[in-house]
C-alpha cells in the first residue's frame, strides 16, 4: 500500500531486495542528513528517555541538562530518547521541546543517534500539529522521530484512523519514524494489524512497544520480518524477554540511573549468556517497576539524584514523592544491591 521497500534509508530510495522497483523520497524527506544517505539506520540498541531536569521556579535548567548529557555520553548507548513520556513533554512548550532536542544534539557525539518525540499532548496529537512538530524536531536535529499514538479520543482511534495518522506524519517526515506504543498513558495499544501495515512503509523504521505482553511482540516481530522492521522494548523490566524474542533493543526508563547494567544486559542477550542474562535481569525488575508505574517520573528523578545525575523538580501539577514513597523506592533499590 505504500509502495515496495525492505531496507529503510535516511534520505534516499529504497528498493525490495530483487526488484528493481525505487521508492523516491519526496522533497521534504530528502532534506534528510546526507551523511548517513543510503544506508539503513540499524536502531538496535538501548536509549534512555532522558528527564527534562527544572530549576525551583520550573524553568528548563540547560546547564544540568548538559551536565547529564556529558555523563551519558561515556555509557555505551545507541542514542538518547528526547522529549518521551519521562521527559515530562506534556508539559514543555513548543519551543522548550525544540530547544531540548537541538541542545542535546550538540552537546551528544555525532556516533549517538537522537531520537526526539514529537507527538503533541497539547493539541490532542492532531496529525497536522505531529507533522508540524516533527519537521520542527528534525531541523533541531534529530536522527529520527518518535511518534506516540494519538489518544485524546480514543475511543474513535481504531486501525484507520491511526494507519492514516502515521502515514501523513511519516510521508512528510524528513527523517525516519518510530512508531510509540505506550498503553499505560494513552490508554489504547496500537493495534497489531495496524502495525503490520505501517511496517511497509519506507519512512517508518520500527515501533517501541510499552506494553510488555511479549506474545504481541513476538507477533509483531514475527508479522514485519519480511520489512526488517526494528522493534524496541519500552522497559528494562522484560528487556531480557523482548530481546529472546528478536527485538534489537530498549527505551528503558531506568537506563537513566543504571545505564550501564542496563547496556550490560542487552549484552549478555546479544551473546546469547542466556544465564547471565536472566540473573541480572532478576535484579532490575524491582527498581524499574519503582521508577515506571509504580511512582513514576518524580522517582525517576529522585533516583537520578542518588546516583550522581540531575533529576531535581517535576514540572506542576506532577508532585515529588512523599517520604514514605521515598522511602520505599530506595528500598527497592537497595534490596536488588544498586544503593
Amino acid at each position: 500500500m505504500f509502495g515496495v521497500k525492505t531496507l529503510r534509508t535516511v534520505g534516499t530510495a529504497v528498493c525490495r531486495r530483487g526488484a528493481s522497483v525505487l521508492w523516491k523520497p519526496t522533497r521534504t524527506q530528502s532534506r534528510t542528513q546526507s551523511a548517513a544517505a543510503g544506508q539503513r539506520v540499524d536502531i538496535g540498541g538501548i536509549y534512555p528517555p532522558i528527564a527534562t531536569p527544572f530549576t525551583q521556579k520550573e524553568d528548563v535548567d540547560y546547564q544540568k541538562l548538559d551536565e547529564n548529557l556529558q555523563k551519558y555520553a561515556k555509557i555505551p548507548f545507541k542514542g538518547l530518547v528526547v522529549q518521551g513520556s519521562n521527559g515530562e513533554y506534556p508539559y514543555l512548550t513548543e519551543e522548550e521541546r525544540v530547544e531540548v532536542v537541538r541542545r542535546v544534539r550538540l552537546a551528544l557525539p555525532t556516533d549517538k543517534l537522537v531520537m526526539a518525540g514529537s507527538g503533541c499532548e497539547c493539541k490532542a496529537l492532531s496529525t497536522k500539529a505531529t507533522v508540524v512538530m516533527t519537521e520542527r524536531m528534525a531541523g533541531a536535529g534529530a536522527d529520527l522521530v518518535l511518534v506516540v499514538t494519538p489518544c485524546f479520543y480514543k475511543g474513535m482511534m481504531d486501525s484507520r484512523a491511526l494507519v492514516h495518522h502515521f502515514t501523513q506524519v511519516a510521508d512528510s517526515s524528513p527523517v525516519p519514524v518510530v512508531l510509540y506504543s505506550v498503553p499505560a498513558n494513552t490508554g489504547l495499544d496500537l493495534p497489531v494489524d495496524a502495525v503490520v501495515r505501517l511496517a511497509q512503509h519506507p519512512n517508518i523504521l520500527g515501533l517501541k512497544d510499552s506494553g510488555g505482553d511479549i506474545t504481541r511482540i513476538a507477533l509483531i516481530v514475527h508479522k514485519t520480518k519480511p520489512q526488517d522492521f526494528q522493534v524496541l522494548a519500552g522497559s528494562a523490566g522484560f528487556l531480557m524477554a523482548a530481546y529472546s524474542v528478536g527485538c534489537v533493543g530498549g527505551v528503558c526508563a531506568l537506563a537513566n540511573v543504571l545505564g550501564r547494567e542496563v547496556c550490560e544486559l542487552e549484552q549478555l542477550c546479544v551473546s546469547g549468556r542466556w544465564e547471565e542474562a536472566s540473573a541480572l535481569q532478576q535484579r532490575l525488575i524491582e527498581p524499574n517497576t519503582a521508577v515506571t508505574r509504580k511512582f513514576g517520573v518524580p522517582a525517576l528523578k529522585q533516583a537520578m539524584e542518588w546516583f550522581g545525575y540531575h533529576g531535581g523538580t517535576c514540572r506542576s501539577p506532577l508532585q515529588p514523592l512523599s517520604e514514605a514513597e521515598s522511602q520505599q523506592l530506595r528500598l527497592d533499590f537497595s534490596t536488588n544491591g544498586w544503593l
